[in-house]
C-alpha cells in the first residue's frame, strides 16, 4: 500500500510539473506577440486594426505552438537538466510552429495587419521566453550552463531504468561525463527521453551504435544483471576497442543511492557472479542485535567480511579474535574507523589451540554467538605440515566448541569447506573431523552447533586468484595445475551473507550446504583474468599446465553420497543429513589425535584419521611431512 502510494505520488508529481512547464510556454505566445507589437507601434498604436491583426494571430498562433512544442517533447526533459540538445529542440519547434502559425494567416486573413516586423520579433521573443528561463534554472542549480571541457568523458549508458536515471542525473551534475544516448530492450522506453538523454536502440545494436557515436566508456547500468549477460556485454565491448564499467550489484548498493562514486572496471566477480541473494534480513538482525558476539579468525578473508557485516546488525559487544597480529590491527583499525561507538569492538590475540588463554576469554567475554573462521586452508601447505593443520582446524575447534558449551553459548557456527568432503588431503580431513564433532556434540550442549560449508571465494587470502593477478603483471605464465580443473566460486560478501542467514535457521546440529551455482574451470578462470587485463590468453600471456599438487582433486564436492540433501526455506541453501556420531568415541579418537600431534608420528596420525573419517583417501603423491610449526592462523 505504501509503495503505491508513493508511485502514486511521484505520478502526481510528474505530471504536476510537466503542467506547469506546458503552462508557462503558453503564456509566453501572447506575451512574446504582444511585445513584438508593442515594440513595433508602443502603446498609442495598438488600437483598432492593430488590435484585430494581434487577436486573429493569437486565436491561431496558440493551439498550433502548444501541439508543435508537445510534439517535439519539450516536455520530457526536466529544466534542472536543460542542455544544448533542449535548445536545438527548442529552435526546431519554434520555428515550425511560427511557420504553421503564419501561413495559416495568411491562408485565412492574407496577413492583414501583420507588420513585417512582427513576423521577425515574435519568433526571436518567443524563443528568448522559452529557453533563458531553463537555462537560468539549471544555471541556478549547477551554476554553470555546460561542463567545462577537457576531460570530458563520452558515455554509452546500458539500462534505461532507476540506476540509468540516477546514474545521468549524477552525470549532468558533475561535468566528469557527457551522457550520449541509453540502450534498452524494453520497446516502451525507445525514443523517449531521461534528463534529456535518448533511448536510442536495443543491446542488439550496440555495434552500430558505437560505430557511429565513438563513446569513450560503455556504463552498464544494471545492478541486477547476471554473469551470463556481463560476461557477454564485455566481450562484445572488448571486442569493438571501447572501456567498460559497470555499478555494483543491488546486494552491494544496499539502500545506497546510484552515483559517479560507485562506477568500477568490469570484475571478476561480475562475470563469475550469479543471481542475487535475497537474505531474510529480519531473522540475521534478530539473531545479532544487542547480543555479544565472538569472531575467531577475524583477520582472515571470511572473518573479517563476517565482522563488518555483523556490525551493520548492531551487536551489544563484538570481540575479534586472531592470532596473526597484523591481520588483527588492520580489520580493528577498519572497523574501528566507521564506528560511533568504537568502545563495542574488542579486539584478542590469541591462539585458538591454547585452552587456557581461550578460556580467559570466554570468562571474560560471556558471548551468546561464536563464528569459528579460524583456520589452516592451503591445500599444499597444510599437506607438508599435517601436525599443524589438525592442531589448529581439528583441536583447536575443540577448544573453542566445548568452552561454548561450557559457558551456554546459544549459537556455535563453524565455516567449513567443500574440501571436507570425500577428502583427498589432511586439510579436507581436518575440516570433516572438525564438523563430525560439532554435531556429536550437538547432543549434549544446550549450544547450537551449526556448520556452514561452501566451495572457494574469490580473491581470499591463498586462494587462485591473487594468484593468477600476480602471474599476470609479471607477464605470466598463468600456471594451471590441469586443462579439466574446476571450482566452484562465491564472492566473499555473498558466502559470508549466506553463512550468517543459515546461523540464523539452525536449531543445532546441521550442515548447511550453500548453492555455489555451476563449478568453473580453472583454465576458464585463468583466460577471464587475462582478458580483463586488456591481454590474450596464449598470445600476450602464455597458460601452463603444472599437474595436480599433492592433496588436489579435478572436482570438489559439496556433500558426501551417503548424506541426505534437503532443501530449506530459502533457496540458496541446502541441509544435509549427516551421519550420526556417538560423542564419548570422537572424544576418545581426538585425545589419541592429540597425542599423536604432541609425538609428531605422521604415519599412525595418517591411519588414526582414515579411522575417523573413513571416506578420507590421503593423495600417495604428497610429500614428506614437514614438522616445523606455523604460528599465523588465516
Amino acid at each position: 500500500m505504501t509503495g503505491e502510494y508513493t508511485r502514486g505520488n511521484r505520478l502526481f508529481s510528474l505530471v504536476s510539473k510537466r503542467l506547469a512547464v506546458f503552462v508557462h510556454d503558453l503564456l509566453w505566445i501572447p506575451l512574446a506577440l504582444f511585445l513584438a507589437f508593442l515594440i513595433r507601434f508602443g502603446f498609442e498604436g495598438m488600437q483598432g486594426g492593430w488590435m484585430q491583426a494581434f487577436w486573429s494571430l493569437l486565436l491561431l498562433a496558440l493551439p498550433v505552438q502548444a501541439l508543435v512544442n508537445w510534439r517535439f517533447g519539450l516536455y520530457r526533459g526536466i529544466w534542472r537538466f536543460a542542455s544544448l540538445r533542449d535548445l536545438a529542440r527548442i529552435t526546431k519547434s519554434l520555428l515550425l510552429g511560427v511557420a504553421v502559425t503564419f501561413l495559416l494567416h495568411f491562408l485565412f486573413f492574407r496577413l492583414e495587419g501583420v507588420p513585417r516586423t512582427v513576423l521577425v520579433l515574435y519568433p526571436l521573443l518567443l524563443g528568448m521566453g522559452l529557453s533563458l528561463p531553463r537555462l537560468f534554472y539549471r544555471l541556478y542549480k549547477d551554476h554553470r550552463l555546460m561542463p567545462e571541457r577537457g576531460d570530458v568523458r563520452r558515455a554509452l549508458i546500458v539500462g534505461a531504468g532507476r540506476a540509468g536515471e540516477q546514474l545521468v542525473r549524477d552525470m549532468l551534475r558533475s561535468g566528469e561525463y557527457a551522457p550520449i544516448g541509453f540502450l534498452d530492450d524494453d520497446s516502451f522506453k525507445q525514443g523517449r527521453e531521461i534528463h534529456g538523454v535518448s533511448v536510442i536502440g536495443t543491446l542488439d545494436e550496440l555495434e552500430q551504435v558505437v560505430a557511429r557515436l565513438e563513446p569513450d566508456d560503455v556504463i552498464i547500468a544494471v545492478p541486477s544483471a547476471d554473469a551470463g549477460f556481463m560476461r557477454t556485454l564485455y566481450r562484445r565491448c572488448r571486442d569493438l576497442g571501447v572501456h567498460c564499467m559497470t555499478l555494483p550489484p543491488l546486494s552491494e548498493l544496499g539502500d545506497e543511492q546510484v552515483g559517479l562514486g560507485g562506477l568500477r572496471d568490469i570484475g571478476l566477480e561480475d562475470l563469475l557472479g550469479r543471481e542475487e541473494v535475497v537474505l531474510d534480513e529480519a531473522d540475521i538482525h534478530a539473531m545479532i542485535s544487542g547480543k555479544r558476539v565472538l569472531v575467531t579468525g577475524a583477520g582472515g578473508s571470511i572473518g573479517s567480511e563476517l565482522c563488518r557485516q555483523i556490525l551493520d546488525h548492531q551487536p551489544q559487544r563484538l570481540t575479534l579474535l586472531d592470532n596473526g597480529e597484523f591481520a588483527l590491527y588492520s580489520i580493528e583499525r577498519e572497523l574501528r574507523s566507521g564506528m560511533d561507538d568504537p568502545g563495542m569492538l574488542h579486539a584478542v590475540l590469541a591462539d585458538v589451540r591454547d585452552p587456557a588463554r581461550m578460556a580467559q576469554v570466554f570468562d571474560e567475554g560471556a558471548f551468546d554467538l561464536v563464528f569459528h573462521a579460524a583456520a589452516y586452508k592451503h591445500v599444499p601447505l597444510v599437506e607438508e605440515n599435517p601436525v599443524e593443520g589438525l592442531r589448529t582446524n581439528v583441536l583447536g575447534t575443540r577448544v573453542v566448541a566445548d568452552l561454548c558449551a561450557q559457558h551456554d553459548v546459544d549459537r556455535f557456527v563453524m565455516v567449513s569447506t567443500d574440501k571436507a568432503v570425500n577428502p583427498t588431503n589432511v586439510m579436507g580431513a581436518s575440516k570433516r573431523l572438525a564438523e563430525i564433532y560439532c554435531q556429536a556434540l550437538n547432543e549434549h550442549a544446550r549450544t547450537r552447533y551449526i556448520t556452514t560449508r561452501f566451495g572457494n571465494v574469490l580473491g581470499s587470502t591463498g586462494s587462485v586468484v591473487p594468484l593468477f593477478r600476480e602471474q599476470i603483471r609479471q607477464g605470466g605464465p598463468v600456471t594451471v595445475t590441469h586443462p579439466d580443473v574446476k571450482r566452484y566460486f562465491m564472492t566473499i560478501p555473498e558466502a559470508v551473507r549466506l553463512v550468517l542467514q543459515a546461523a540464523s535457521m539452525g536449531e543445532g546440529g546441521e550442515i548447511f550446504v550453500l548453492d555455489m551455482g555451476e563449478p568453473v574451470r580453472i583454465v576458464d578462470l585463468a583466460r577471464q583474468m587475462i582478458e580483463l587485463s586488456g591481454l590474450e590468453p596464449e598470445k600476450d600471456i602464455a597458460i601452463e599446465y603444472i599437474g595436480l599438487r599433492p592433496g588436489e582433486k579435478l572436482f570438489e564436492e559439496l556433500f558426501h553420497d551417503n548424506e541426505q540433501l534437503m532443501g530449506t526455506r530459502h533457496a540458496k541453501i541446502l541441509l544435509a543429513r549427516a551421519r550420526r556420531y556417538e560423542l564419548r568415541d570422537v572424544q576418545d579418537l581426538l585425545t589419541e589425535l592429540s597425542g599423536l600431534c604432541g609425538r609428531f608420528d605422521p604415519d599412525t596420525m595418517y591411519a588414526l584419521l582414515q579411522r575417523l573419517v573413513p571416506e578420507y583417501q590421503p593423495d600417495r603423491r604428497a610429500a614428506a611431512p614437514n614438522t616445523e610449526t606455523q604460528d599465523r592462523l588465516h
